[in-house]
């Protein structure tokens, strides 16, 4: 890859910008957290919540929601009691795995800070 990269002109409308909708779907401190751990395959809640250390039920629950409602995860409801739901990443969720093993991979590379 060069170091100077061709980059199309920022759209005057945000939202016809690519990287502003993507950050909309993956932003935030907890999405990519969820997304990484989804990567391993189907998870129930508690299971993403002990995975995950430091995020509350309550804000687990809100970035399952917003990404089952971007359609990068899926929701699946048994109907049994006690009641049973596990996540699962969607085709759309799984195209974000490059992009989050890269990230990491990244990551890891960098000073950790004191």
């Amino acid at each position: 890859m060069s170091a100077a990269i061709d980059r199309l002109p920022l759209p005057k409308d945000e939202q016809a910008c690519p990287v502003t909708r993507a950050v909309a779907v993956i932003g935030g401190k907890w999405k990519l957290f969820i997304v990484y751990h989804l990567m391993d395959g189907t998870q129930r809640f508690g299971e993403l919540q002990r995975r995950i250390p430091g995020i509350t039920q309550q804000m687990l629950t809100a970035q399952l929601r917003e990404l089952e409602a971007d359609g990068v995860v899926a929701r699946k409801v048994y109907a049994q009691v006690p009641p049973k739901v596990e996540y699962s990443l969607t085709p759309v969720g799984r195209e974000l795995e490059a992009l989050t093993e890269r990230l990491a991979d990244w990551g890891s590379r960098l000073p950790q800070r004191g």
